[in-house]
């Protein structure tokens, strides 16, 4: 089956998307898909639909302050996205600048250097003068997301970041996790439900537009996983079902089954038509037109079916992208 981009595209105003979030994390809307149509729940009642014994899996990467403003050595502005840690003092970065800078330029940021290194690509490698995560974190702001049109505010810091977060490295949050708050992760284990971790460092390149029609040549960006051993001992157990919070956790659990390698990179690009092995159902937000998220929900329920689910969500006023509100599709339902 040849996809093109095109294929994956929609409609959507622009009212319907969140430029913050709501008051609570739970007070999101959940769209449940399945076989037979559509029902529309509130988030807090995914609860009904998790069973005991199910294995509910959560990426806890923790979203670093990767956005920096600087001046260049001859006087220009520069905007710095960091893309992600390479070492203690070196990243890689996007770097927005009138004109592409050379090894050994430099970079002012409130008074501290940050040097040059090379070219990647797209990229920069950047080295600063000190530890980089604590660069950031005195220095940095939020990297939210583009299509959020605004600068971060100090809430923004805690809002766009899950409340299990706890290992540094994303540049994006795994925004289906945002939904949770810990009243409710501790009612979903009180159901019977168990909480797995996963980490997967979410990179800038997730917001990089797929920019050939033909699926087939495009390459996606690589990102660093981890899957800890008693995540991996406990999915070893076939007869859980396996709930995924988020595309993240998909792509994780994924290129386990496919690589055999718990900890490493992945550039794994799933569209439909892929084999899943792993991941029986999936909590995932609603995401842009001609996006390789977007492309992936569509090979979990089938690309006419969630494109007309997207329409759906249109119609009812579901909010979209990060702060927006969120889907359940369960495979055995479909």
């Amino acid at each position: 089956m040849q996809l093109s981009k095109s294929d994956f595209s929609y409609s959507l105003p622009s009212h319907l998307i969140a430029r913050k979030p709501l008051p609570s994390r739970t007070d999101s809307r959940l769209m449940v898909l399945g076989a037979k149509g559509y029902e529309h729940r509130q988030f807090r009642d995914l609860i009904d639909y998790l069973r005991p014994g199910d294995a509910m899996v959560i990426n806890d990467s923790k979203v670093i302050k990767a956005r920096l403003y600087a001046v260049k050595d001859s006087g220009g502005k520069a905007e710095i996205l960091v893309e992600r840690i390479e070492s203690e003092t070196d990243a890689l970065c996007q770097v927005a600048v009138s004109k592409p800078l050379k090894p050994d330029r430099t970079l002012d940021c409130y008074g501290q250097t940050i040097k040059v290194i090379a070219r990647e690509g797209e990229f920069y490698q950047l080295r600063f003068d000190r530890p980089a995560l604590e660069f950031l974190d005195e220095f940095g702001s939020v990297p939210l997301p583009p299509y959020v049109r605004r600068k971060a505010h100090e809430s923004d810091e805690q809002r766009y970041q899950t409340v299990y977060a706890d290992t540094p490295g994303a540049v994006a949050a795994p925004t289906a996790g945002l939904h949770f708050d810990d009243e409710f992760l501790a009612e979903i284990a009180a159901k019977g439900v168990e909480i797995c971790r996963v980490t997967l460092h979410v990179g800038a390149g997730t917001f990089q537009p797929v920019r050939v029609n033909d699926l087939s040549q495009h390459v996606m960006h690589q990102e660093r996983y981890d899957i800890p051993t008693e995540t991996v001992a406990r999915l070893s157990d076939t007869d859980s079902r396996v709930i995924a919070i988020g595309t993240t956790v998909v792509r994780t659990l994924e290129s386990w089954a496919q690589n055999g390698q718990t900890s490493g990179e992945t550039s794994l690009f799933i569209t439909p038509g892929f084999k899943f092995q792993v991941v029986d159902a999936l909590v995932t937000n609603f995401h842009l037109p001609e996006s390789t998220l977007l492309m992936l929900v569509s090979a979990f329920y089938g690309r006419e079916r969630m494109l007309a689910a997207y329409e759906e969500a249109v119609r009812k006023g579901y909010r979209f992208y990060s702060y927006g509100d969120a889907m359940f599709v369960d495979r055995q339902r479909v």
